[in-house]
């Protein structure tokens, strides 16, 4: 009988160790620095992300980094200089109540009228105040108050005051997410910027980001202020590389498994081939006429004006960012041509054809 033993035994060990090898490979995050693992040496094809390289320099892209199992497979520009993140603010500050709801500082089902929220005059009606913390997550508040932050297109689509009841109708609102940051703050305490400094650039080694890269924005039409945040193209893919590890970072739980999870799947159709979550977009990129792009089942992304990008990409352990930095005043690149960039990196990996 044990002259059979040695080889289970063999096989049983081998076994083991491959096995820990790729949970180690899944699991890698950087230290103080990213590590980078030449392209040729993990896959992928030099010359096709030569031809990506190339094509986000024809859409004026000023960052783009491509992590593959927590480890930098190629990047390129400026990925240091901090920028302004436009609405990729939204994700970070989904995380930061995810922890304060596993703090039980906030419940996702109190509403604006148990919490005492309102705005200047006009302002909300009881209808309105009937909105929970969950909707606004949700940009479902149907609260159509003015905003302050908002871009030109989200004025243009903003509804009638009073013509949804709250929850039944997805409208990507600013005013939502501002009342969300006065939420956060008076439950914990702490300001936005500190927050995320303590509780999740510290703790994820963000080598870049300093509370003093965002400054409230205020004005006459609401009291509740908006929060730019500057960051590197490095500092955001940590950040995305956190949420591909469900909110985990190198053996510490950060961000609660099953807030990442929640946060991450739709509650509502956008009518631009994505669905939405708690401030996430989630499943395909863009509209299908202008994408070509159908990012695998799972996959999720933080999205802001101006191009900026932050794609995770479950199925492929795979992270993207590309970055247009709003200080150079350059045009916003069209959808189609993120989508291109983000197919020629899918190939690059042997992900797309």
């Amino acid at each position: 009988m044990k002259r059979y033993r040695r080889p289970v035994v063999i096989v049983a060990v081998l076994s083991v160790l491959l096995s820990g090898l790729h949970a180690r490979a899944q699991d890698h995050f950087p230290g103080a620095e990213w590590a980078h693992v030449p392209a040729a040496q993990s896959g992928w094809s030099e010359p096709d992300l030569a031809k990506a390289q190339d094509w986000s320099r024809e859409i004026r892209s000023t960052a783009v980094m491509v992590v593959r199992h927590g480890a930098l497979v190629a990047e390129w520009s400026d990925t240091v200089k901090r920028t302004e993140l436009a609405s990729v603010r939204k994700s970070f500050l989904s995380a930061l109540i995810g922890i304060a709801v596993a703090e039980r500082k906030i419940n996702l089902d109190s509403t604006l009228a148990q919490l005492g929220i309102d705005d200047n005059p006009p302002s909300l009606t009881d209808s309105e105040k009937q909105a929970t913390v969950r909707m606004l997550l949700q940009s479902r508040s149907s609260v159509y108050h003015v905003a302050l932050y908002e871009t030109a297109g989200e004025i243009r689509k903003r509804p009638p005051r009073g013509s949804h009841v709250p929850g039944a109708f997805w409208y990507y609102n600013n005013w939502d997410v501002n009342a969300l940051g006065t939420i956060y703050e008076y439950a914990t305490g702490v300001g936005i910027y500190d927050a995320l400094d303590r509780l999740i650039a510290r703790r994820i080694g963000m080598q870049d980001y300093r509370p003093a890269d965002g400054q409230y924005v205020v004005g006459a039409d609401s009291i509740h202020r908006a929060y730019p945040i500057r960051m590197s193209a490095r500092d955001l893919a940590r950040f995305a590389l956190l949420y591909l590890r469900g909110g985990m970072w190198a053996g510490r739980q950060v961000v609660a498994a099953e807030w990442v999870r929640d946060s991450t799947r739709a509650y509502s159709a956008t009518g631009s081939g994505s669905g939405y979550g708690f401030l996430w977009w989630t499943g395909t990129f863009g509209d299908p006429p202008y994408s070509g792009t159908s990012l695998p089942a799972g996959s999720f992304f933080a999205w802001g004006a101006g191009g900026q990008f932050a794609f995770v990409i479950p199925a492929q352990d795979l992270v993207v960012v590309s970055r247009v930095d709003r200080d150079q005043h350059l045009p916003d690149p069209k959808l189609a041509s993120v989508a291109y960039l983000l197919q020629l990196i899918l190939r690059a990996g042997g992900f797309a054809s």
